[in-house]
């Protein structure tokens, strides 16, 4: 793989692909907008792993960040041959009567930078003649949650395409769907997730030793644990009206937004 680059780094799966990228010695590029947990990070991987941590601060929500990541995709100093698209938050509001704002912030990290970095790797990849693409998506792409739903579904057919585009070029396409995860993600999105049982949960070190393994096989849908993939499978064949009586997993803590670096 070389040199990998992750977004949402910070925290949550983030932070698990950078400590097993660095343990398995590969130079990493972290992606997130605090800059002190990303400097504090880097040093930390460089003095157990004794790789190199590049930290590259930027806020996808930003198109001129965005374009300041897709060039270090492109740039065949230390050239990344690992795109690990995971930066994401949790919306946690109805979109009717909800904030618009915040909408078009979610499409913006989870949708269009995953576009934007995905472009810029791509072609750098195939000129190379090796590389892969890791998307993280969720098993809520085949639920009815809401925009988060939507976005992870336009993950999954995104990479899905991008696979077949790929096929030959030596550069692989992977979208990774797990289940609910022991992250800081519900907690910094306020999302309260007490009343599920500890059964439905997986922990990010098995998630992302999951991902990394399906990436180094070629695998295009990766789903950690045979419980979700049963899952998965039967939502797949379910009729989509039992599908949308599930209705929502989530229910308020409060109203105070998400943050944009949290995991996905």
């Amino acid at each position: 793989m070389g040199t990998a680059l992750v977004t949402g780094a910070s925290a949550g799966l983030g932070l698990e692909f950078a400590w097993q990228l660095a343990t398995a010695k590969h130079d990493v590029v972290l992606v997130a907008r605090d800059e002190e947990r990303l400097t504090r990070l880097a040093a930390q991987l460089e003095a157990a792993a004794g790789i190199r941590a590049e930290v590259l601060v930027a806020d996808l929500t930003r198109s001129d960040d965005v374009a300041r990541v897709a060039d270090r995709l492109r740039s065949d100093e230390s050239p990344v041959g690992l795109l690990v698209n995971n930066a994401g938050f949790g919306l946690n509001q109805e979109f009717v009567g909800g904030d618009l704002e915040r909408e078009l912030t979610a499409l913006d990290v989870m949708v269009r930078a995953v576009l934007v970095l995905s472009h810029a790797a791509a072609e750098a990849m195939v000129a190379r003649g090796r590389g892969a693409i890791l998307n993280v998506g969720s098993v809520a792409a085949l639920m009815a949650s809401g925009t988060y739903s939507a976005h992870k579904a336009w993950v999954q057919s995104f990479t899905e395409g991008l696979a077949v585009e790929l096929k030959g070029t030596g550069v692989t396409a992977t979208v990774v769907n797990p289940g609910f995860t022991h992250t800081e993600f519900h907690e910094r999105g306020r999302i309260d997730m007490s009343q599920y049982p500890e059964i439905v949960w997986l922990n990010a070190e098995d998630v992302v030793a999951t991902a990394l393994a399906d990436v180094r096989r070629g695998v295009v849908i990766s789903t950690p644990s045979a419980r979700y993939r049963t899952m998965s499978a039967l939502a797949r064949i379910a009729p989509r009206s039992a599908i949308r009586a599930i209705g929502r997993y989530r229910r308020a803590i409060d109203d105070a937004p998400a943050d944009a670096d949290a995991d996905a």
